[in-house]
């Protein structure tokens, strides 16, 4: 089970490190009918559809191997749902994961 606190944490702590990297946030928790993307941001003519994956240790293996290729699937998924919402489909985009362990961030960027 996953420490909501660490979860919390780890959603706060990928926001300041995208902003403190020139991303600009346009919706964080970001959910429609199929799903939900946790960080939704742009940077150099791209969106970028972030997965934020936190956890106190790797004791049960690292955060990003929990986004798997069904997790990546509906990621791409409601990634394409929000472009259309906004009119802005198609458009340049990736999917990157910030994985957070034990307070360290790791930014696997085009991760998918």
């Amino acid at each position: 089970m996953i420490d909501k606190k660490v979860w919390i944490e780890g959603e706060v702590l990928a926001q300041k490190f995208l902003k403190k990297n020139c991303f600009k946030i346009l919706e964080t928790n970001f959910k429609n009918k199929v799903g939900e993307i946790d960080i939704i941001a742009f940077k150099n003519g791209f969106y970028h559809f972030v997965e934020v994956k936190a956890r106190s240790s790797a004791k049960f293996g690292l955060p990003r191997e929990a986004v798997d290729f069904f997790k990546q699937n509906k990621i791409r998924q409601v990634a394409q749902g929000y472009l259309i919402s906004k009119n802005n489909y198609p458009a340049q985009m990736q999917f990157d994961v910030v994985e957070v362990l034990d307070g360290k961030i790791t930014f696997l960027e085009n991760a998918f």
